[in-house]
């Protein structure tokens, strides 16, 4: 069943599978050299290499959402966008958690890129199988939108009464509290590498653990993000692209606005309304859509539909009214910034 912001007539993307591989192997290549070079070379990155990069992954998004517009119309065009503006705004308040990641393991700068890289790289996989099932549950279940958007508004409320980005400390997951267990480890980092040899045997060193933690948070984080973008769009490789695209240019973002997240007071408040946006505009959809007998007989509820441009709209607006009022804020009452590590 199509959903209903996506109409019958509207293009969609039926693509081969050498698309995804193609799509994937590129991602991976560009990865994998990513890693290569950094792991024969660790340091702390300097303003001008991070800001070209990052100019090449948002270029190359820009690039990426422009040949959709052409190939594949508009519509599908604004989705993409306004997918990747939302997982990029998410991905930011995640940075908070990853620098209190790195403070709490206490990682060498120099080491802290190959760290988030290879972090990165288990996002990827993670979310990866996370939009597979998402994708799979959406094409046999119509009724998860209610549960996407339930999700989405709780999520909400939840960051504006607590305020994620206020936490001070960062606490481990289970996962990686078993890990720890699991694995006899030192305490002492041996370059890039996650294993070594003490005293005859071999253990496993901090870093080991810094990715772990890194890539299992970040998919914790994927559980608000992945609903969020299927409420803009119903493609998968759409999801896939606009979640490769933030996560890639994650790790300058660490650098270059470690010092910026502190003025970011209320992006809280910023990613609640956005996730609440998003979460009544998937209610809607639901509704609109709806084959639950107990509800109306299953039959679909006369409700207004959210378009995709009004979409993109609110998500530059949501953002650029948080961003605005954070920098006004702070700049007046400089006390109010977050107290968070330096990246």
């Amino acid at each position: 069943m199509l959903p209903a912001t996506l109409p019958a007539a509207t293009p969609s993307l039926d693509l081969a599978p050498w698309v995804w591989w193609v799509t994937l192997g590129v991602a991976a290549a560009v990865l994998a050299l990513d890693i290569v070079v950094i792991s024969r070379r660790p340091h702390r990155p300097s303003t001008r290499e991070l800001t070209v990069a990052l100019g090449i992954y948002v270029g190359a998004a820009v690039v990426f959402g422009l040949g959709l517009w052409w190939l594949a119309g508009g519509r599908l065009a604004g989705e993409f966008f306004a997918g990747w503006l939302t997982e990029y705004s998410l991905s930011v308040d995640n940075l908070f958690i990853f620098i209190l990641i790195m403070a709490s393991f206490s990682v060498p700068e120099k080491y802290q890129q190959f760290a988030l890289m290879v972090g990165i790289v288990i996002a990827i996989v993670l979310r990866g199988l996370f939009i597979a099932v998402g994708a799979a549950a959406i094409n046999n279940f119509s009724w998860i939108f209610y549960l996407f958007g339930a999700f989405l508004v709780y999520t909400a409320v939840k960051l504006a009464k607590g305020g994620e980005t206020d936490d001070d400390e960062y606490e481990e997951n289970r996962f990686m509290r078993l890990m720890e267990k699991r694995f006899p480890a030192t305490k002492e980092y041996a370059g890039t590498r996650l294993f070594t040899h003490e005293n005859g045997a071999r253990v496993a060193t901090p870093l080991f653990f810094v990715i772990l933690a890194l890539g299992t948070t970040d998919l914790l984080f994927a559980l608000d993000s992945i609903p969020a973008i299927y409420g803009l769009t119903s493609e998968p490789y759409i999801v896939l692209a606009t979640n490769l695209f933030a996560l890639m240019g994650l790790r300058q973002l660490y650098f270059l606005i470690g010092g910026l997240l502190k003025k970011l007071i209320y992006l809280s408040y910023g990613l609640a309304v956005l996730l609440a946006f998003i979460g009544v505009k998937l209610v809607l959809h639901a509704l609109h859509e709806n084959d639950l007998a107990f509800l109306n007989g299953g039959e679909g509820f006369p409700v207004p539909e959210v378009p995709i441009g009004v979409s993109l709209g609110a998500i530059v607006v949501i953002l650029g009214v948080t961003t605005v009022l954070s920098l006004w804020r702070t700049g007046r009452h400089p006390e109010l910034m977050h107290d968070t590590p330096e990246a």
